[in-house]
């Protein structure tokens, strides 16, 4: 009997990278692919990459160099790059990295087995010629779920399959529920797992480029989503996080722009499952009742991912996006009238293309006033294809870097007097890792790896996906320290028999 064929993935960038890689593995182990987690274990090590900005495109570059370093010295004979550097890049990429044995779009996703094997046996399959993913969609929404049988959409599953799903899939392997149901296998045991609700995006902000690798904004079909969550919980997942490129546009393409709010209580009710999260919201596109589903559904954390990105109006414009810092603050106390526990993180661009003193003046007063509890800053730079890097009036990169390091500081700060502020709260915080170092977990105001985590000052009989009820007691910067509550662990122990 031949040996079996083994492949590592190595995920790069945000959730919904990590969503296609599950996606990925699945359509690998459903052909026979044995999956393994050092990528020197590996005949084929796939590098999932992110294109978004020059940091983490550096760092998918060290990734595919790393993977190559492992060949002649192991059981890797080839490194393929996937993903969004991949898909942005193709034959560029090829070129400028021939370390790398292939480099796959989207739409190679569908026949990865395939492409791998080619690969492995030596063979070559060409990069594809970029395009803007847009241009396959119809531009009004209500045309595009038919029009989209053809087209790859990463973390959907193609509409019509290469070939039948087998009906004697291995065991831990989501099988294909639905018309773009993708088979997808989890890659580690966390509790908490993130579900695609859409992918691509409409909106023209001018300093992003994702839209036009992404392609246009697609739902997914919400028997889908609760059929994924149902297998996910089933596998021990105890929080899912619902990811895409914008959540609040979720259903405009099914005919219902308020989909999300119906669906939310639904995916509550799945057994198993203690928390939904719901990630990257736009300001301008909240509406009550979504703010109500949020605020107020059992089992539907409070936490408001918002993309604020500035508050400077005339910076906005520039950056075709909509708001002020009064409409925003206004925003932030309507949630908080609702939910005054709510959680809420937001990321900002400084040195964007024109922005003044006043202006960045004006992004520290809505800093200073919003209690933001998770702030994530980044410099302005040029991003190919892009609308604003054909605009003038650029600021010095000694200018950008001060601003840089003045809000970034201004941040720490915020977060580390917002975290202080939740001293004596009660928080239910789900244990996440129980080692040497103690027992950390998360509450329903932090997110997963970018909002801080909860260390508990108590963690004995715990075990990683139980949820413990605890008062914070303590800070450390962003993260909180808590004690569990009498009755919490031992009511967590006896969950547990």
């Amino acid at each position: 009997m031949p040996e079996r064929r083994t492949v590592a993935l190595v995920t790069l960038g945000c959730a919904r990278n990590e969503v296609d890689s599950e996606e990925l593995a699945g359509r690998l182990e459903a052909d026979g692919w044995d999956l393994v987690e050092d990528a020197a274990d590996a005949d084929v090590a796939v590098v999932n990459t992110c294109g978004f900005v020059e940091a983490a495109k550096k760092d998918s570059v060290d990734a595919l160099l790393e993977a190559n370093d492992l060949k002649g010295h192991g059981r890797t004979q080839a490194v393929v790059a996937v993903g969004c550097m991949a898909e942005r890049y193709g034959k560029d990429l090829a070129e400028a990295l021939p370390e790398a044995d292939g480099v796959l779009g989207f739409d190679d996703y569908a026949d990865i087995s395939d492409r791998l094997q080619t690969i492995l046996s030596g063979g070559i399959h060409a990069a594809h010629t970029p395009r803007d993913r847009r241009k396959l969609l119809p531009i009004s929404p209500a045309e595009r779920q038919e029009s989209a049988a053809g087209v790859a959409l990463p973390g959907h599953g193609p509409a019509v399959e290469a070939a039948p799903a087998p009906t004697d899939l291995p065991e831990g392997l989501a099988p294909a529920s639905g018309p773009r149901a993708p088979l997808r296998r989890r890659l580690d045991g966390s509790p908490v797992a993130s579900v695609k609700l859409a992918s691509g995006c409409d909106r023209r902000c001018s300093f992003c480029a994702i839209p036009s690798f992404r392609g246009s904004f697609i739902s997914r079909r919400p028997s889908d989503v609760l059929n994924e969550t149902r297998w996910l919980a089933e596998q021990g997942v105890k929080e899912i996080m619902l990811v895409s490129e914008n959540n609040t546009s979720y259903g405009k393409d099914l005919g219902d722009i308020r989909l999300l709010e119906s669906l939310l209580p639904e995916l509550a009710e799945v057994d198993g499952l203690e928390r939904v999260r719901v990630s990257y919201l736009q300001p301008a596109e909240m509406r009550p009742g979504l703010i109500d589903v949020l605020t107020s559904t059992p089992k539907v954390v409070p936490y408001f991912d918002l993309s604020f990105q500035h508050s400077a109006p005339g910076v906005l414009r520039a950056m075709r996006r909509f708001g002020d810092t009064d409409r925003f603050l206004e925003l932030l106390d309507t949630i908080r009238g609702k939910a005054p526990e709510a959680g809420v993180r937001s990321n900002f661009i400084v040195g964007f293309p024109g922005e003044s003193e006043a202006d960045l003046a004006e992004l520290e007063r809505f800093l200073n006033g919003a209690r933001l509890d998770a702030i994530g800053v980044f410099g302005y730079s040029d991003e190919e294809g892009t609308e604003a890097a054909t605009y003038e009036n650029k600021l010095d990169e000694d200018v950008v870097a001060e601003r840089l390091a003045r809000v970034s500081r201004l941040a720490e700060e915020l977060v580390s007097q917002r975290a202080e502020e939740r001293v004596g709260e009660t928080v239910h915080v789900l244990v996440e890792s129980v080692d040497d170092e103690g027992v950390f977990g998360r509450g329903a105001h932090q997110a997963p790896e970018t909002d801080g985590q909860v260390l508990l000052t108590s963690g004995e009989g715990l075990s990683v996906g139980r949820m413990v009820e605890a008062k914070v007691v303590g800070t450390e910067g962003v993260d909180l320290v808590a004690e569990p509550l009498d009755g919490s662990l031992a009511c967590s122990e006896e969950a547990g028999r």
